[in-house]
């Protein structure tokens, strides 16, 4: 039984790195540059229900930065950025719990936070060629600007709704019933 629940989680994760491949792919024009709006993101409020989510994000955001033009970089920070925002997303629900609307608003802010910056100083390094032009900061506040308000759209716009929606349908115990756990039902509480 134990073998069975591992290659559950191991699926599981394997389904959101697809799903986070495919929505970038599908969306390229928009999941990539300074001005982004990345659908795909909206995955990242799913390590605030299941921590098996994090290596699911993780790897999808690997295989799908590599079709980025920023070329390498772009896998290894871009990458890393999903990897830190998951943990912490993740961390938020254990910590906070997951039945308060509270904690799902918290839960959104470390993917915007952590992309603005690393995504925001990638972008910048790649088009100036390094962090010690004395324009460095001036870009680096505007594209991190732009990554961070796109980030805020995605997660915000459609990663909350789909929060919202996990809890009241059924949808987060259901999942979870699949992976091989009883979860307490979420109910849907206003703060």
């Amino acid at each position: 039984m134990r073998e069975s629940l591992n290659i559950r989680k191991i699926s599981f994760a394997g389904v959101i790195a697809a799903l986070y491949i495919a929505l970038v792919l599908a969306g390229a024009m928009v999941s990539f540059g300074p001005v982004q709006f990345r659908f795909a993101e909206l995955l990242a409020v799913l390590p605030f229900f299941f921590p098996i989510a994090v290596p699911g994000l993780f790897v999808g955001c690997i295989i799908a930065n590599m079709f980025s033009p920023y070329g390498l970089i772009d896998v290894v920070v871009g990458s890393s950025a999903s990897l830190i925002a998951g943990l912490c997303t993740m961390q938020i629900g254990k910590s906070l719990g997951r039945e308060r609307m509270g904690s799902k608003l918290l839960a959104c802010l470390p993917p915007v936070i952590v992309n603005a910056v690393m995504i925001g100083a990638m972008i910048t390094w790649f088009i100036l060629g390094d962090f010690t032009s004395g324009l460095f900061l001036t870009t680096f506040v505007a594209y991190s600007a732009y990554v961070g308000l796109g980030q805020m759209g995605v997660m915000y716009l459609l990663g909350m709704p789909l929060m919202i929606y996990m809890s009241k349908s059924g949808m987060y115990n259901r999942l979870s019933a699949l992976m091989g756990k009883i979860a307490p039902p979420i109910k849907h509480r206003t703060l």
